[in-house]
């Protein structure tokens, strides 16, 4: 434990004085009697020593023979650090800027006033706390009403869209997926049996076809399309909810990163345009908030929410309960906002770095177009380079960087690079683009 590490390090002095029982018990939302069985556990190990009326103070270190060097797990640990990323790593937030001190203040204010909320959950939809703090947040920031009852807690978005493939299709069944598309989605599809049918994006976004009507699901981006960036017009978005209406059909809008949107503010989302009739909304925390977290929520028509119960009864429920009320109260104090608002600014600055650098020397290898949103651009080869053969060539080089082509179903032409933007300092993606144009000068 801490107080026997600190004792052996001297990062205790010989002499001090413990926190009485009760009031370390109180800090730290534990029962008194914990708190008396660990300080007798150290005196009968010789760190701390009892005096009747005075409390546990720490003994002196000569009177523990331990030599911390053959002790790995009581010796000192560098503290740890947060890795920097490689440019150009899609969707990757930068947690070096994470509120860490005001997280760990809520956590803490947790652990003593409500410590059963982090451990102990009475149903599979999670938190209420912290589906109502969703509820307000897609309310004010999304364009959708839902109530708590309509929400699900979720291991984020990857979770969430499995969960409604679960719940929502049969093996055999046709699903339509963007192309290019989300990757892991593709593959999950696989996995189930299920049967892809293709929507091709053009500048209004994902379209229908007579050869994909007859899907049961169809899997959309339309605040942002993944990976090529650009928001599906309304007239589109209408004609897919008039399909789902037509054919008793389901919608799952996967609103991956839509709070970043640098040019006013987000595009109000197709549930919200659909009323949640066909439309279920994914939305997640990792983007915007800690990818380590791994929570995301989905929004349903309220017909569906027994079914999902009943899925999720059967899988297992994946989210953990442990930081959803401390993330509720991060939500409701307003730090979340506070932190939100702060990315947005730092990220643009990031992006417009980005656009700029590209439009300055890459022109002659490539173009983009400026969606004023999202982590990543989708820069496009001119056809002198492929962008496998270009991507392996930058990675080998340190660069973390994924082919364009690799995202489609093999029936498209693309041949580009994606290049995140958000885990970078200025100097970083400055470094990453020198490198990259050195690459590409070799290979077009």
């Amino acid at each position: 434990m801490a107080i026997r590490k600190q004792a052996v390090s001297g990062d205790l002095a010989q002499g001090k004085k413990l926190p009485p029982t009760r009031v370390f018990a109180t800090e730290l939302g534990v029962s008194r009697s914990t708190i008396v069985t660990a300080y007798e556990q150290l005196v009968a190990e010789g760190y701390l020593q009892s005096i009747p009326g005075s409390g546990y103070t720490v003994c002196p270190i000569g009177s523990v023979e331990l030599n911390v060097s053959d002790h790995p797990a009581l010796s000192k640990q560098p503290a740890e650090t947060i890795a920097s990323p490689k440019p150009f790593q899609a969707g990757q937030p930068d947690m070096r800027l994470f509120p860490h001190l005001q997280w760990a203040k809520t956590i803490s204010r947790v652990c003593r006033t409500n410590p059963q909320s982090m451990l102990i959950g009475n149903t599979v939809q999670g938190s209420f706390a912290l589906r109502t703090a969703v509820a307000n947040h897609v309310s004010d920031w999304r364009g959708i009403a839902a109530s708590p009852d309509q929400i699900f807690i979720t291991a984020g978005s990857g979770d969430a869209l499995e969960l409604c493939i679960r719940t929502l299709s049969q093996p055999d069944d046709t699903i339509g997926l963007e192309d290019p598309g989300y990757l892991p989605l593709q593959s999950f599809v696989s996995v189930l049996g299920l049967n892809p049918a293709y929507l091709s994006i053009d500048k209004n976004g994902a379209s229908l076809s007579s050869a994909n009507k007859n899907c049961q699901l169809m899997v959309l981006t339309p605040s942002h399309q993944y990976p090529l960036g650009g928001a599906m017009s309304p007239s589109r978005r209408l004609e897919f909810i008039q399909w789902a209406e037509t054919h008793n059909g389901w919608i799952i809008e996967d609103d991956y990163d839509s709070e970043f949107r640098y040019a006013g503010r987000p595009i109000p989302a197709m549930a919200g345009f659909d009323n949640l009739s066909r439309t279920i909304y994914i939305g997640s925390f990792s983007k915007i908030f800690s990818n380590s977290l791994r929570l995301g929520y989905v929004i349903l028509p309220s017909p569906l929410v027994g079914a999902f119960k009943e899925t999720l009864n059967r899988f297992g429920v994946r989210a953990s309960y442990m930081p959803q009320q401390a993330l509720a109260e991060f939500i409701e104090t307003g730090e979340f906002y506070r932190h939100l608002r702060r990315m947005r600014r730092v990220y643009g600055e990031r992006r417009n770095f980005l656009l700029d650098r590209l439009s300055l020397s890459f022109s002659d290898h490539g173009s983009f177009e400026d969606h004023q949103a999202g982590m990543q651009i989708a820069f496009h080869l001119k056809k002198t380079g492929n962008d496998v053969e270009v991507s392996n060539r930058a990675n080998a080089e340190g660069l973390t960087t994924q082919p364009l082509s690799k995202f489609g179903s093999g029936n498209s032409a693309l041949n580009g690079l994606l290049l995140g933007f958000c885990g970078f300092t200025e100097a970083e993606l400055e470094e990453g683009l020198q490198t990259l144009e050195r690459v590409l000068k070799r290979g077009c």
